[in-house]
């Protein structure tokens, strides 16, 4: 698998280095045209690296005091893009509160406050940047290299590529758009439209579509990951372009669910067990491994941040360490009605030694963890381990049943008994039987939100469904200790994009910070 090269070619330490905006020169200790042609596998061996892009902070063991980071940070375990990422699409909401609120988490956690000098901003938008040099001299290389299998391992490389200018035109909206063609020194210049960041991403994913194979090895992106990430972009369209493309999420989420393998797992806890590599709903993950993919920013972060050992047995989970940082607010737990008789299996959070309310984000005691994630087999005991081997399932079918559900309601095309038919099948699965089944009656905006953060929570995309359904900013909707308040407050418009980072703005002077957000 994948995970076992992320490493394993790469005792030569090839990219490390720090990126600031596009000033991006990673520094080289072997010309990677000339490891290409003399190392049979390298080609396979830096591919792996470009997806441990997404899971490692660089080389190096974890808080072993010998780790290096790829970009500049604290502390390297922060500056993981899944850790990142997390934090921004999920922090920022009605999901989770961390209660450390250390170096900049604290204007996270209550949608408050935002700086262009909060780090984690800066990580995000570094290590996107850094994952993007990176491919970049990855594609130039191998397209002079003889490598047999150059043509996929550009397209790999590729929707890697568009993955990561998928999240920066997310979260900052128009950003630079660098490729190949620019060569490995860096460019300054003005920021490309958000328009013109979701063409390209659009057209990149277009371009390679029929090129990736229907079936990888697992852990490397296929054509139901190009498909499910056109989908994805198509349902936002509205929100990044100002021009509707449901009639196309809804195409793209029925060819993920009709023309791939993929099928719903039996069980929800399983898909996020440490042994959920045998998944049947993962079209897209980030590897995690407590032996060969140590990481403090992949499910690590999840499991062990949403730990505390004074008030839950850590051990059942599979974890032999335990941070006390994330709880979720009564704004999620309190979509499941009454825990203690729901019937619904999603309903994973952790109630003794908790308060139903979150009257302090900053107290372990407030609010409910949740065991959602966690390292414990499906199959039984795991043992405890202080690294999780449990994969983020960051693109899975169940998603792709809940956006066709949107595009059709939005008025996409499609059926409505089709959109009634695939949420009912999660809705099945969560409940055992038939009992949370809905209908035509059900069937609206209010519900849709809601069921997606009943089946998606703690994954990475409650923020953007906020957008999309113009409840992050303003009053329209309201959760605990948004704005800084206990009980919620409107939030600027504004931050609906985050601003970019001053490392950023000071390493490329023709880059035009985001409405609202002073230097």
């Amino acid at each position: 698998m994948i995970k076992n090269i992320i490493f394993t070619v790469f005792a030569v330490a090839l990219f490390i280095g720090c990126t600031d905006d596009l000033d991006t020169e990673p520094r080289i200790e072997q010309s990677l045209e000339n490891l290409l042609e003399s190392e049979p596998d390298a080609a396979l061996g830096i591919l792996g690296k470009l997806y441990g892009g997404l899971a490692l902070h660089g080389i190096g063991i974890p808080g072993s005091g010998n780790q290096q980071s790829d970009i500049a940070g604290d502390d390297p375990g922060e500056t993981v893009f899944f850790r990142s990422m997390w934090n921004m699409q999920e922090l920022t909401t009605d999901i989770a509160k961390n209660r450390w609120g250390d170096g900049g988490l604290d204007p996270l956690t209550t949608a408050s406050n935002w700086a262009p000098t909060n780090k984690f901003f800066g990580y995000l938008y570094n290590r996107s940047y850094f994952n993007i040099a990176q491919t970049n001299n990855f594609i130039l290389d191998v397209q002079k290299a003889d490598e047999p299998e150059a043509e996929l391992f550009i397209a790999e490389a590729r929707f890697l590529r568009a993955l990561s200018y998928y999240y920066l035109m997310d979260m900052f909206g128009g950003v630079v758009v660098v490729t190949e063609e620019d060569g490995v020194t860096g460019v300054r210049r003005a920021k490309n439209s958000r328009t013109e960041v979701f063409e390209f991403v659009e057209n990149e994913l277009l371009s390679i579509e029929e090129t990736m194979p229907s079936v990888n090895e697992y852990g490397r992106a296929n054509k139901t990951a190009v498909q499910f990430l056109l989908a994805k972009i198509y349902l936002n369209a509205e929100v990044y372009t100002g021009s509707a493309r449901y009639a196309d999420a809804l195409m793209y989420s029925e060819k993920v669910i009709s023309e791939s393998s993929f099928t719903l797992d039996d069980d929800y806890q399983s898909i996020f067990q440490g042994d959920n590599h045998t998944s049947s709903e993962i079209i897209f993950p980030i590897i995690a491994d407590r032996n060969t993919v140590q990481s403090f920013g992949t499910s690590t972060y999840l499991t062990n941040g949403s730990m505390g050992d004074t008030t839950m047995p850590i051990s059942d989970f599979g974890n032999s360490d335990s941070w006390f940082g994330h709880r979720c607010t009564p704004a999620i737990y309190g979509l499941f009605g009454d825990l203690e008789t729901t019937k619904d299996s999603r309903a994973l959070f952790w109630t003794e030694g908790h308060t139903y309310e979150m009257t302090d984000y900053r107290t372990w005691e407030n609010g409910y963890p949740t065991f959602k994630f966690q390292n414990q087999y499906s199959t039984g005991d795991s043992g405890e381990s202080n690294f999780s081997d449990t994969d983020i399932p960051l693109f899975r079918l169940s998603d792709a049943y809940l956006m066709y559900a949107e595009a059709h309601l939005r008025g996409g095309g499609g059926t409505t008994g089709q959109a009634i038919n695939f949420i009912n099948a999660l809705r099945e699965r969560a409940f055992g039987d038939t009992s949370g089944n809905i209908t035509e009656a059900d069937f609206n905006e209010q519900f849709l939100i809601d069921e997606r953060a009943r089946e998606l929570y703690y994954e990475g995309h409650r923020r953007q469904d906020l957008i999309r359904f113009d409840r992050f900013t303003g009053d329209t909707y309201i959760w605990p200790w948004k704005g800084n308040v206990l009980e919620g407050t409107s939030i600027p418009e504004n931050y609906d994009l985050f601003p970019f980072p001053l490392e950023a703005l000071q390493a490329n002077p023709l880059l035009e910070q985001n409405p609202g957000y002073t230097n």
